[in-house]
C-alpha cells in the first residue's frame, strides 16, 4: 500500500521586520486597541498560533513596532555646516516628528519601550553628542535630552489629537469672552497658526531657554 503524500504547505518564516510591519499596519488602520495577537496573525494570514512560534505576546509585538519605526529616524549627525547647536538640535528633532508623527498611534509605546530601542538610543545619543559640543555639562545633557523628547512627543501628540484646526479650538473660541478673555483671543488667533508654525515656534523658545 503506498505512502500517502502530504500536501499540507509547509509554515513560511517570517522575519522581525514582517511582524513588525503587520502589527504597525494594524495599529494604524484600527489604533492601539486593536492590536492583538489574533489581529496580527490575520494581517500576516497565517493561524494565532502559528504567530506564537515567533513571539510570546503582544508585549513583544509592541517592541517590534517601536523599533521598526523608531529605527527609522535618522541619527547621522549633522554636519558644523548645518548652523549652530539650536539648528543641529533642531534638524535632529525635526526627523524624530517626521518618521514617529507618520505614525502617531504608536507614540504611547514609544515610553515604555524607547529604552530597548537601538534607533532612538542612537538618536539619543547623536543629541547629546551636539549638546556636549556646544559646552553642556552632563546633567545639564540629561536634563535637555528628556526635555526635548518630552517636547517632541507631547507636541506629536497635540498635533494628532488635538490640533489647533480642530473642534476643540471652536468651542473655545465661542466662550464667554468676558469670563476667558485670554482663551477665546488665543483660541481666535489660532485660527491661522499651522502645525509647523506651532512645532518649531515651541520648540524655539524651548531651545532658547536652554541658554548658551
Amino acid at each position: 500500500m503506498p505512502y500517502a503524500v502530504n500536501t499540507m504547505p509547509r509554515p513560511r518564516s517570517l522575519t522581525p521586520d514582517q511582524l513588525a510591519a503587520a502589527a504597525l499596519a494594524v495599529i494604524d488602520r484600527e489604533g492601539l486597541s486593536g492590536l492583538s495577537m489574533r489581529a496580527v496573525a490575520v494581517e500576516l494570514g497565517i493561524s494565532t498560533m502559528a504567530l506564537y512560534r515567533y513571539v510570546a505576546d503582544r508585549g513583544e509585538l509592541e517592541a517590534l513596532v517601536v523599533e521598526l519605526v523608531l529605527g527609522a529616524v535618522d541619527s547621522t549627525p549633522p554636519p558644523l555646516t548645518a548652523g549652530p547647536w539650536r539648528a543641529r538640535v533642531t534638524l535632529l528633532v525635526d526627523r524624530m516628528r517626521d518618521t514617529v508623527g507618520a505614525h502617531p498611534a504608536v507614540l504611547p509605546l514609544t515610553m515604555s519601550h524607547r529604552h530597548r530601542s537601538p534607533g532612538v538610543l542612537r538618536w539619543g545619543e547623536t543629541v547629546l553628542g551636539v549638546l556636549g559640543e556646544a559646552g553642556f555639562g552632563a546633567e545639564e545633557r540629561i536634563i535637555a535630552l528628556r526635555t526635548l523628547l518630552a517636547y517632541v512627543i507631547g507636541a506629536i501628540q497635540q498635533e494628532h489629537l488635538g490640533a489647533l484646526s480642530g473642534a476643540g479650538t471652536a468651542a473655545i473660541a465661542e466662550l464667554p469672552a468676558d469670563e476667558f478673555p485670554y482663551m477665546t483671543e488665543a483660541a481666535l488667533g489660532a485660527r491661522s497658526l499651522t502645525p509647523d508654525r506651532e512645532f518649531h515656534g515651541g520648540l524655539a523658545m524651548l531651545l532658547a531657554g536652554l541658554g548658551r
